[in-house]
């Protein structure tokens, strides 16, 4: 029998305490202990996208990070973007614009732009294409995921539309 590891994660603004062995990956502790279902593990190698979260404020493919590292973190998914029960401005232009089609890649879009937007309230389509390189999608072309990003940015901002 494998040992376990006592950690503390903040998920979601959510404080637990859990055991868990040391070689599960955060993406299946996100799923089956916290039921977070929009981590969503596509390849498992880290090269999809599916499964990005924020730690600490920073995008990472939690099916690359071992829960145990992250004791004490602070982790947000797609589920926690929520404002006072209301859409994110992300999701919400993510779904007007249709910038969101089978659905499996948008949450790790979604988190990918979070975190661009976090440190950069202003970006280019190159930074917006840039910030999302990693997380594929095969339904939409990107073109219409950059523009609702763009949207999110102007409506974050408070700006003329």
């Amino acid at each position: 029998m494998i040992e376990k590891v006592g950690l503390v994660l903040r998920v979601n603004e959510l404080g637990r305490e859990l055991e868990v062995e040391p070689r599960r990956i955060l993406a299946d502790v996100l799923r089956d202990e916290f039921q977070l279902r929009s981590v969503h593990l596509g390849c498992e190698q880290g090269a999809c996208g599916g499964c990005t979260v924020l730690v600490d404020g920073e995008p990472i493919l939690s099916c690359l990070v071992l829960a145990a590292e992250l004791d004490g973190c602070s982790i947000t998914t797609v589920e926690g973007l929520k404002i006072a029960e209301r859409l994110h401005p992300l999701q919400a232009t993510f779904a007007d614009l249709g910038a969101a089609q089978c659905g499996y890649c948008t949450p790790g879009l979604l988190m990918a732009a979070k975190a661009l937007l976090d440190r950069n309230p202003e970006p280019s389509r190159n930074e917006i294409r840039s910030a999302l390189a990693g997380n594929l999608c095969r339904c939409t072309g990107y073109q219409t995921i950059v523009e609702a990003v763009e949207l999110a940015a102007a409506t974050m901002r408070g700006a003329d539309q």
